[in-house]
């Protein structure tokens, strides 16, 4: 189609699946038969020099520490394996149609222009214009797609267990789960737990990983059920924790194990339905992905999806590659623009009516315009958090309170965030820097204790972009057992890395949360409960209000 103004050039849109050998051809036939001025493609400065054959950006070891960051590269990441899967099916290379626009226009001795916007802006607007809904439906939707039910039901059972031990801690009393159960369940899981370290530290030369953790986990079990409870050894361990200890682990214990019988039903159910497993997939006709009605509908469903990540990646670019081709076209020049199908209607619609177009500065930039609530809520936590300590410290509370106060943040903060890095594969120091710096990236929105493992990490395996295409080479091959194919991927530094980073920072997320639901509720009971600790905060303000109004006197 082309849109003509008096003086001006004109513009045809080429639309192409970016997989197609079709494709290919039509874009070759289109610039031989107009043999325009400008060959205009959908095409950036990093990936034109990459369709070339020269390197692509390299991934920014500081960009990619920081929380968002990661979560961009996973999307981009998701977007760049899809785009390959398809390209191999159809055994086309991704972009091919772009490089055959390219090197048609220079075998032709005419100018390409770059019309697309940074890939790197791109994703970052992509991310921060999704909803936290739309992120959580995005990650769910690949947790069921590509992984097994029964593997996501017992993640989710974790999750609840989590959730269900304050509630035990807290209530426990009334269903019969007061202190004295709870002590004995404590002392058999502090029995099973060391069990299973011991077995899965001294058992690395002798077996397996799989083999390895089943040993860890049954002979764990077996230990804390039959010593612990059959025996009576549990009833020692509980005395050495102490009662505050015995409660906490004890309906932890409860919750977690609840949680994953929970996740486990839900996750076999899932299976036997086969939730997570499509089977006689219709197959993409790949002829009919330039038709308009049909790219049109893919467009609206993933509209329907994530209606701001559709905004990022479709409308947005649209106008962002009219309004570059509407400037050529103003310039006298005939172009010729070989974009993706799905952009095309939206480009001819700016291109008829360029009046409507939005300006360019709400277009680019890396903020997508939302209001940064991640971080507004995260510095309002961090107030409370600090404003509590501190008026707490301010009253009759004592130091001793202050100090198991203190302790119990820096603890559960270590612990949870250096033990997800470290199952997550990072080496021991890097796990032991996230931990140790934990309770104080807690209280602070803008650091987090991935950063510091993940520097940490660096030092020993820096990451490429390169890495990417490893990553999707592995996730290609269908018949590789799950054990070997995760294997793999952890010997990727990049994989290794996002996984270690988000880890740790999840971990201190979920510490936090923990303190605040569930140690807090039962340090309160020990300072006279909810009036008890309000009486203490009242107090802490009077005698910081004094100390105040005593300095400016």
């Amino acid at each position: 189609m082309s849109q003509e103004a008096a003086e001006e050039g004109r513009v045809r849109v080429v639309g192409t699946a970016h997989v197609s050998e079709e494709s290919v051809r039509e874009v070759e036939e289109a610039i031989e038969a107009e043999r325009p001025d400008v060959v205009a493609v959908e095409l950036d400065e990093g990936r034109y020099r990459q369709l070339k054959g020269g390197e692509p950006d390299d991934i920014e070891p500081g960009d990619l520490l920081r929380g968002n960051t990661v979560f961009q590269f996973i999307a981009y990441w998701m977007l760049s394996y899809v785009q390959a899967r398809l390209g191999e099916k159809f055994d086309v290379t991704p972009g091919a149609d772009m490089l055959a626009a390219v090197e048609t226009a220079e075998g032709l001795g005419i100018d390409v222009a770059l019309v697309d916007r940074d890939i790197n802006e791109t994703m970052q607007r992509f991310w921060s214009q999704m909803g936290i809904v739309e992120k959580f439906r995005m990650i769910g939707g690949l947790a069921f797609g590509v992984g097994d039910s029964r593997g996501v039901g017992l993640a989710f059972g974790v999750f609840l267990g989590v959730v269900l031990g304050p509630l035990v801690a807290i209530f426990g009393g009334s269903v019969g789960l007061g202190l004295p159960v709870l002590s004995l369940i404590a002392g058999s899981a502090v029995l099973a737990v060391a069990t299973a370290a011991a077995v899965w530290v001294f058992g690395a030369s002798l077996l397996s990983t799989e083999d390895r953790l089943l040993a860890a986990l049954g002979l764990g079990v077996a230990v804390g059920g039959i010593a612990g409870v059959g025996l009576g050894f549990a009833a020692p361990v509980a005395d050495l924790l102490g009662d505050f200890t015995a409660r906490v682990v004890g309906s932890m214990t409860v919750g977690i194990l609840a949680g994953i019988i929970v996740g486990g039903v839900l996750g076999q159910f899932a299976s036997t339905l086969g939730v997570a497993e499509v089977e006689d997939a219709e197959e993409f006709d790949m002829s009919q992905m330039t038709d308009t009605d049909v790219v049109s509908a893919m467009m609206e469903e993933f509209r329907q999806f994530s209606p701001g990540g559709a905004a990022a990646l479709i409308d947005e670019r649209d106008a962002f590659i009219a309004h570059k081709l509407v400037a050529l076209r103003q310039s006298g020049a005939d172009v010729v623009a070989v974009v993706g199908a799905g952009h095309r209607e939206g480009i001819e619609r700016y291109l008829e009516h360029p009046e409507e177009l939005p300006p360019m500065s709400s277009i680019t930039g890396t903020s997508g315009g939302r209001i940064p609530w991640a971080k507004l809520v995260g510095t309002a936590i961090s107030v409370v958090v600090i404003g509590f300590f501190v008026l707490l410290a301010l009253s009759s509370a004592g130091d001793d309170t202050l100090l198991r106060l203190f302790g119990a943040w820096f603890l559960v903060n270590g612990l949870f965030a250096a033990g997800l890095a470290k199952a997550a594969g990072a080496r021991w120091t890097s796990s032991l820097v996230g931990g140790a710096v934990a309770w104080m990236t807690s209280i602070n929105p803008f650091l987090a204790p991935g950063w510091f493992t993940g520097y940490i990490e660096l030092q020993y395996d820096p990451v490429n972009v390169s890495d990417i295409g490893t990553l999707n080479e592995l996730l290609a091959d269908e018949e590789k057992p799950i054990p070997d194919l995760v294997n793999e991927l952890f010997a990727v530094p990049l994989f290794r890395l996002i996984v270690v980073v988000a880890a740790t920072n999840i971990g201190s997320v979920i510490a936090s949360a923990l303190f605040v639901a569930y140690l807090l509720p039962l340090f309160a009971l020990d300072l006279g409960g909810a009036a008890g600790v309000t009486r203490l905060l009242f107090e802490g303000a009077e005698n910081g209000w004094e100390i105040l109004w005593g300095a400016v006197r």
